[in-house]
């Protein structure tokens, strides 16, 4: 996702991709070049803080990480077993399945339910009542899109994904609680304040995420 990469970035990726240019893509793959690439930046930035220079602290780092050769042997028999399985068939797809349906469910109940109680005679703090379930519904479809590999897309890491979904669901979970607030006090300032609070919050951690993303897109 992130797109404005540094020059250390850059050289990382490059290359943990030659380590393994001739194994066909796959989950595994992508999960573990995530990893190693992690691995290779607390290395570095170790090594940096001990006062080695970046490129000095990179030939260490590599160094450190020991011989991959037989990660790679494995990765590449793996590969060749993965390039056979179909993307849906995998326990993964069908909890994401589940969990876009539940979503989706979540979502509607809360919609209509709140619609309904809109033409009842009812006091405005109960008609915002169910559109919690909105909020919890946006946080489970935003985990399972993220957690879906698709024909074109690896699916996202799962504490990622998680984190993805928190943010959102703080960010829907600010109008929620404005509504609430504003509508059971009266006070547009009691409104506006709750909904800053949450909201600044979820932003910034869905900013952050954004930020230091990596791309997911399969390689043709």
């Amino acid at each position: 996702m992130a797109k404005n990469k540094t020059h250390l970035d850059r050289k990382i990726q490059n290359y943990i991709d030659d380590l393994f240019a001739d194994i066909g893509g796959s989950q595994e793959l992508f999960d573990m070049k995530e990893e190693l690439s992690t691995n290779l930046k607390e290395k570095i930035a170790d090594y940096k803080s001990r006062g080695l220079k970046e490129d000095e602290a990179f030939k260490e780092a590599v160094i450190s990480m020991g011989d991959l050769n037989g990660l790679v042997d494995d990765m590449r028999k793996h590969g060749r077993e993965e390039a056979k399985k179909s993307v849906y068939s995998t326990k993964a797809a069908r909890i994401s399945t589940a969990g876009l349906i539940a979503g989706t469910v979540l979502v509607l109940f809360g919609f209509f339910n709140s619609l309904m109680l809109f033409f009842m005679d009812v006091p405005n703090v109960a008609v915002v009542g169910p559109l919690i379930f909105i909020v919890a519904g946006g946080a489970l479809l935003t985990y399972s899109v993220l957690t879906r590999k698709t024909s074109k897309r690896y699916a996202m890491n799962k504490i990622r994904a998680s984190l993805y979904a928190l943010a959102m669901g703080i960010m829907l979970f600010s109008f929620y609680v404005a509504g609430s607030s504003g509508f059971a006090t009266g006070e547009m300032f009691t409104a506006i304040s709750s909904f800053m609070i949450f909201f600044i919050a979820g932003i910034g951690l869905f900013l952050g995420l954004v930020l230091t993303g990596t791309n997911r897109r399969k390689d043709d």
